[in-house]
């Protein structure tokens, strides 16, 4: 299993501390919400993640069969999701950015509808785990194990929003602006 873990460690580091969409939003949700309100919205997206990561687990032999249609169909409606957060996230002010506009629902959707998370975990066990010969208790482990990497990624991101924070309240426009023209990036990319 280690073996395993080794040759797809690049992969999985660099996809999951990159900016992307779970990664934008943590940094957004604390910087904007601080971290007890901004925890809900970061629980939303370890939820979504999780559902991501189990379904891809019980469904991956079908989903690598069936692959292109689905991830045509999931990737419209991804980046359409992702768009809207990112219009959402681009026009807020600190008066309609508060735990109603941002919450464990919209981190939970962001999470489930983001393509990058669904291409990511899709390749992964596709690629490197069951080639490896991996039985569905050996899939579930490298999937604790994702996820673990995960939140160690959305803890580093909340925690530079909460760093940042009295500097993002000040700068929230420009900050939000940028927020969501990476949004809408991650968006873009996804369809092409």
């Amino acid at each position: 299993m280690l073996e395993v873990i080794w040759s797809y460690l690049p992969y999985v580091i660099v996809t999951t501390f990159t900016p992307g969409p779970n990664n934008i939003m943590t940094l957004y949700a604390v910087s904007t919400l601080g971290w007890r309100k901004g925890s809900r919205v970061i629980l939303g997206i370890v939820c979504g993640f999780l559902v991501v990561m189990l379904t891809t687990i019980l469904f991956c032999h079908e989903l690598a069969q069936y692959a292109p249609g689905v991830i045509e169909y999931l990737k419209y409606f991804g980046a359409a999701y992702i768009l809207w957060l990112a219009v959402h996230i681009a026009l807020s002010t600190p008066a309609n950015t508060n735990e109603h506009s941002i919450n464990f629902k919209s981190g939970f959707l962001l999470a489930l509808s983001n393509m990058k998370v669904i291409l990511y975990l899709i390749t992964l066990f596709t690629a490197f785990v069951i080639p490896s010969g991996a039985n569905f208790f050996e899939m579930l482990l490298h999937g604790a194990f994702v996820i673990s990497l995960s939140a160690v990624s959305w803890g580093l991101w909340g925690t530079a929003g909460g760093l940042l924070q009295k500097f993002l309240v000040r700068y929230y426009r420009p900050f939000n602006i940028l927020m969501g023209l990476i949004l809408a990036l991650c968006a873009v990319k996804i369809l092409m």
